[in-house]
């Protein structure tokens, strides 16, 4: 099974929610719709299933318009950020729910159930009510009823967004055996870089309604076609400095001149915007053919194995993320450090034109 949208728009009140995109999804995969609020991620999900109507554009199954269909005749289920679940019924029933409408055999819903229910770690509290559960809990019961219904499509809407960090942790590394056990087309959105990386599959950046680049998840992390893309793909936020480069030499605002090193050494004499990520600068080490700036400290986050430090320099913010515990006062003087082999640069028409080699393996988060 495939499920397409074919460049399809849709507009609100004259406010374009969607802007021309085409996307092909194939069963027994995973994308994740990453963006923040309001980028669009909601409102494809709602075209995929049938519940919003494309103000342009098709939406096709299996290559047949099914463009206006009602979702009721569609294999979709779909999950929210809020847990609904019917509060009177057990969690048995909750999850038997959808094959007891469609009027399955007893026996057929009892093993479905028992199935999604040790998919989602839920056979010890299939006897309590959805109060009875935490959050996480809850939310499991959720994506229980949406598996067992055996939809084509499932959509997940941020779904782990209310739940606290430790239960958020868990449910990610369950998430993507839960997926492949499936075969299902999952489309999953979220807010968080982060989470993109730990589910994988394939990304699919959005910003004001447009899909700016759509790709393999680990790829589109290291080689953002797009200055916005690095941006929307960065937690804590793309650091960025704009540079001059003359003959050997690049110039960066505010004055600091180094040689034109690194990924530098390939580009043609004339203005760029870098960017890079937060653990892409460092407290300045002495390595040689490494750029090092002055800068000043404006608050430290300490979060148990990592620092969250934040820098001014000039007219500019920047923050570096730290293994360990670095207690940097507000107003300390510190030297940083960019390495001219770790860093994108962009074009004047913030097109990626030179990013750090791939290292190997795949990132487990954005910082």
């Amino acid at each position: 099974m495939s499920v397409a949208l074919d460049h399809v728009s849709r507009s609100v009140d004259g406010i374009a929610a969607i802007r021309d995109v085409s996307l092909t999804l194939e069963r027994g995969t995973l994308s994740v719709l990453l963006g923040p609020t309001l980028a669009g991620k909601t409102s494809i999900m709602r075209l995929l299933a049938g519940l919003d109507k494309p103000t342009q554009g098709r939406v096709l199954v299996d290559g047949k318009d099914v463009t206006g269909i009602d979702v009721r005749r569609r294999s979709v289920a779909m999950v929210y950020q809020q847990f609904i679940n019917y509060p009177s019924l057990s969690v048995y029933e909750n999850i038997a729910s959808p094959l007891r409408v469609q009027g399955k055999p007893r026996d057929e819903i009892e093993s479905r159930v028992q199935e999604a229910a040790r998919l989602l770690k839920l056979e010890p509290y299939l006897k309590r009510t959805p109060l009875q559960l935490s959050g996480g809990q809850q939310q499991r019961t959720a994506i229980a009823r949406a598996l067992v219904k055996g939809a084509d499509l499932v959509l997940l809407d941020e779904p782990l967004a209310n739940l606290d960090y430790k239960l958020r942790e868990e449910l990610r590394t369950e998430l993507p055996r839960i997926f492949e056990a499936s075969g299902a087309i999952f489309v999953y959105a979220t807010t968080e870089p982060s989470e993109a990386l730990l589910l994988g599959g394939r990304t699919i950046c959005m910003w004001e309604g447009e899909a700016l680049q759509v790709g393999e998840t680990a790829r589109v992390y290291r080689h953002p076609d797009t200055l916005r893309v690095a941006q929307v793909f960065s937690d804590p936020p793309l650091n960025q400095v704009r540079v001059e480069k003359h003959g050997g030499m690049v110039r960066y605002e505010a004055g600091m001149q180094a040689p034109a090193n690194g990924l530098y050494a390939g580009l043609a004499d004339g203005a760029y915007r870098v960017g890079f990520r937060a653990h892409q600068l460092a407290i300045a080490d002495g390595m040689a053919g490494r750029h090092t700036f002055s800068a000043e400290v404006a608050v430290t986050e300490i979060t148990g194995s990592e620092s969250f430090v934040h820098f001014k320099r000039a007219q500019t913010n920047w923050v570096a993320v730290l293994e360990g515990v670095h207690d940097y006062l507000p107003g300390q003087k510190i030297e940083v450090v960019l390495d001219p082999e770790n860093l994108f640069v962009f074009d004047g028409d913030d097109r990626l034109v030179a990013a750090p080699k791939p290292c190997g393996g795949t990132p487990h988060g954005s910082h």
